[in-house]
């Protein structure tokens, strides 16, 4: 079997402190480098468009919402797991540059929606088909039964971890 940079760093571990360091040092290392390795030509592609990853995130998820595509301030933070103050900074760079509006909430004077702008519906479609293109490019040499068992395997461990919808 093929061996990759993880099993050289668990390898090293295990020669240092037998024991200590096992599935959980496997698994987060091959996370982080996955993700990583993912988000690369992510990161390039938006920045051609001149977005953030944040800013993206947020787009992606507004897009994603159906008409129309709009959502609450709390929403987007608990979604994209960011704190209140990122969100509100985030959120305000979108406003300044058009592609996000805000809206009262007419039934809580408190809260308010946060709602894609004509531009930002253009400029999320637009950062979702780059980002998904830039993915798949890099993806296209792992066997689509790898990349299925490496998706269940996943939203397996990240339910028992209770990161579950809803």
């Amino acid at each position: 079997m093929a061996r990759d940079v993880v099993d050289d760093i668990a390898g090293a571990w295990d020669a240092e402190l037998p024991g200590v360091v096992g599935a959980e040092l496997e698994i987060s290392k091959r996370a982080a480098r996955l993700s990583a390795l993912l988000n690369a030509p992510v990161e390039t592609k938006l920045a051609r468009l001149g977005l953030t990853r944040a800013e993206y995130d947020i787009l992606a998820v507004l897009r994603a919402a159906g008409e129309p595509y709009r959502l609450r301030p709390s929403a987007l933070t608990q979604r994209l797991a960011l704190t209140s103050g990122g969100t509100s900074n985030v959120l305000r760079r979108l406003t300044l540059a058009g592609l996000i509006e805000r809206d009262p909430d007419p039934s809580d004077a408190r809260s308010s929606w946060v709602r894609l702008s004509p531009a930002g519906v253009t400029r999320a479609e637009e950062a979702v088909r780059a980002a998904s293109a830039a993915q798949a490019a890099l993806l296209r040499d792992v066997p689509p039964e790898a990349t299925r068992a490496a998706i269940d395997a996943l939203r397996t461990v990240l339910i028992a971890l209770g990161d579950t919808a809803g």
